[in-house]
């Protein structure tokens, strides 16, 4: 296995894609777990690279996932947590948060203390909680019979068993008891997002007033909110808007389920990489066939690869149950589909993301002194290697 302090240089050569630009003959020097260099072929001073097709991004960072590979974060196992994170990693997601849904308050609790050990060996970057402080009326597939007021009772108790773990929370606007959870998410430097909401502009608007200074998401933008309609805006105008302005990074479940391509290319348009978070929402069924599933309490079912509330309905009206997706399948959608910049994707799936949980400083970026997270793909996106922290994937213990 690969020591991440052994001072020898790895060199990966091919089309790099840095922050602000697309280096289409480039170098990446890493040296132990630091990225060491990073700039066109021409200006290496180091040995001979051979000269490859690949794509050299940085390691991609999800901060909405709820599992993957039949795991789920929810309500798997301790012995089973680990299978989603190795499977969105081995995908190119090198950093993510593990999402919980809505469920009694003894079912988030032990399970954000389970995932609490990932985030204390270094697997995950924190946990992100959506809901139970969520509209009725948008539920969506979160359990109508679980979500609750605001409640800093019980926000306390996850806080704590989270023991620092828990990094972001969806949360409804209109709900009682909104601002008193919003000051305590503050207090604990936890991001907090409007999602699953039926408020209007006003409502949202004056939400976002209240959530004051500091980062702000919109949990899946479009999804678990009323349309936009010219005379009845809703949330989606108010975040878009605050988006523009800089104040808030708005969730985007990019995979051609959850919205259009061209959607997803408006909003890029409108806002820009920098306001945007790639995210998968995945669940259990990531990487895995179609078939029955489980997200919290509630039963799924997955056909063609899209997630869906079992019910005895028409299964293709049923509301949608998170997706099947990883980052680097949105990435490469927003780019080939959406016609979105190769730099505005990457930047949307990596440092956006990075800067938005505090870690902006560390990864989500080619440049040096970051931490050696490396994604190279082949021409189709697919992965060719995985690198997080110096060590590529295929040799950690």
């Amino acid at each position: 296995m690969t020591d991440p302090t052994d001072p020898t240089e790895t060199t990966l050569r091919g089309r790099v894609v840095t922050s602000e630009e697309v280096i289409e003959d480039g170098v990446v020097a890493l040296t132990g777990d630091r990225i060491s260099w990073v700039g066109p072929t021409r200006l290496w001073a180091g040995d001979a690279v051979s000269q490859s097709d690949s794509t050299i991004l940085p390691g991609l960072v999800d901060v909405h996932c709820h599992g993957g590979a039949g795991a789920s974060f929810p309500d798997s196992a301790p012995a089973d947590l680990l299978t989603a994170v190795r499977h969105h990693r081995s995908r190119g997601t090198t950093t993510m948060l593990a999402s919980l849904v809505s469920a009694p308050p003894e079912r988030l609790i032990d399970q954000t203390s389970l995932l609490a050990e990932l985030y204390e060996s270094g697997d995950i970057a924190g946990v992100h909680v959506e809901g139970p402080f969520l509209s009725y009326a948008r539920c969506g597939a979160q359990d109508p019979g679980s979500l609750r007021r605001g409640d800093t009772g019980l926000l306390a108790d996850i806080i704590g068993a989270g023991r620092g773990a828990v990094r972001s929370m969806t949360l409804a606007p209109e709900v009682d008891g909104f601002a008193s959870v919003a000051e305590m998410l503050r207090e604990n430097g936890i991001v907090p997002s409007i999602g699953h909401t039926d408020a209007d502009a006003l409502t949202t608007r004056r939400g976002i007033d209240t959530l004051g200074s500091g980062p702000i998401t919109a949990t899946h933008l479009f999804n678990g909110m009323p349309t936009w309609h010219h005379r009845a805006p809703g949330p989606v105008s108010e975040c878009l808007a605050s988006a523009a302005r800089g104040g808030m990074v708005l969730e985007l479940i990019g995979d051609g389920v959850h919205l259009a391509d061209e959607t997803v290319r408006a909003v890029f348009d409108l806002v820009g990489g920098a306001q945007i978070a790639l995210v998968s929402d995945a669940m259990a069924a990531a990487g895995m066939a179609d078939g029955r599933y489980r997200l919290g309490p509630l039963d799924v079912t997955v056909h063609h690869s899209v997630a869906r509330l079992s019910r005895d309905t028409d299964p293709d009206t049923a509301p949608i149950a998170g997706g099947t997706a990883t980052v680097l399948d949105l990435v490469r959608r927003a780019v080939q589909d959406a016609g979105v910049s190769l730099v505005e994707a990457v930047r949307a799936g990596s440092s956006t993301p990075a800067a938005l949980i505090g870690l902006g400083s560390d990864i989500g970026r080619l440049q040096q002194g970051m931490r050696a997270d490396v994604l190279v793909v082949d021409a189709t996106f697919e992965p060719v290697q995985v690198i997080r922290g110096g060590i590529a994937t295929e040799e950690e213990s």
